[in-house]
């Protein structure tokens, strides 16, 4: 007689929470990603109130157990991702995992800082809880498309801004070089400041060149602008264009909580955890 093997309940229900949490294939998933984005907007909004003087005035206190609210609310997502994962560390430390603790840290830090002359830091504290609005980019499929592109991308970007600091350097010398001091360039710093400016096509207009050669100089720095720009936008849309022919599904890593696996893979390719 073959010997029977029960399956460990805690192994169950960590399974069936890891696709409640992390999934977005399944009903429940999607009715949790749902609830938790009108959670997260909600929070954002209530903090946003509670910084306007009038409103704070009139409904503080009821603005602060709300926000208490969700907190708690946050908290205890937080724990049973940790909870749903094999490998908590791997979460903790994951972007979204940081995101996530930063959403509930400032309330709970707001109470341990005694003292008046702290209420300046405990007011930074409470707009940090602004990163609530970074956990809504964990539930929109597209995100991962462009965190895959930027990531593809990275060195070429990186290249391309060497290249733009480079060439405002050079051309911010060359206008302190042309231009008088009394035109409002002043020293290099300044003119490479003005030299970002006009490539960028901003535009301030807190200084410009008055010489003809400055001039000059000047609309060839603008023409040069509008090329520039388009750089970095093709070599993201090449990125992303790439993402997205990848056939790619929803599924999470039920050991290390990661995304972007392809759709007939059997095991994440991350850790090596069976999906």
């Amino acid at each position: 007689m073959k010997p029977t093997y029960i399956k460990k309940p805690d192994r169950t229900w960590r399974r069936v929470l890891h696709e409640v949490i992390f999934e977005a294939d399944t009903p429940a998933g999607k009715w949790f990603d749902v609830i938790l984005i009108i959670s997260i907007l909600l929070s954002v909004f209530v903090v946003m109130l509670d910084s306007m003087a009038s409103v704070h005035e009139v409904h503080g206190d009821t603005l602060y157990e709300i926000e208490w609210i969700f907190t708690i609310l946050f908290s205890i997502e937080y724990v049973l991702r940790i909870f749903s994962v094999g490998k908590p560390i791997r979460y903790v430390t994951s972007f979204f995992g940081i995101i996530d603790f930063l959403a509930i840290v400032p309330t709970y830090l707001s109470l341990v800082i005694p003292g008046s002359q702290f209420l300046i830091v405990i007011r930074v504290l409470r707009v940090l809880r602004i990163f609530r609005v970074l956990k809504l980019v964990q539930y929109v499929a597209e995100a991962r498309i462009l965190i895959q592109a930027l990531r593809a991308s990275r060195r070429k970007i990186t290249i391309f801004l060497f290249t733009v600091l480079t060439l405002v350097v050079v051309l911010g010398s060359l206008m302190y070089i042309i231009e008088d001091e009394s035109n409002g360039f002043t020293s290099i710093p300044r003119s490479i400041y003005w030299a970002i400016v006009t490539l960028t096509t901003v535009g301030y207009g807190d200084i410009s060149p008055q010489t003809p050669l400055g001039q000059g100089l000047a609309a060839i720095i603008m023409i040069l602008g509008y090329s520039i720009i388009a750089v970095p936008t093709g070599i993201m849309s090449f990125e992303i264009a790439r993402a997205t022919s990848k056939d790619q599904s929803t599924q999470a890593c039920p050991e290390c909580s990661a995304q972007g696996h392809d759709r007939d893979a059997k095991h994440c390719k991350y850790c090596g955890a069976k999906l």
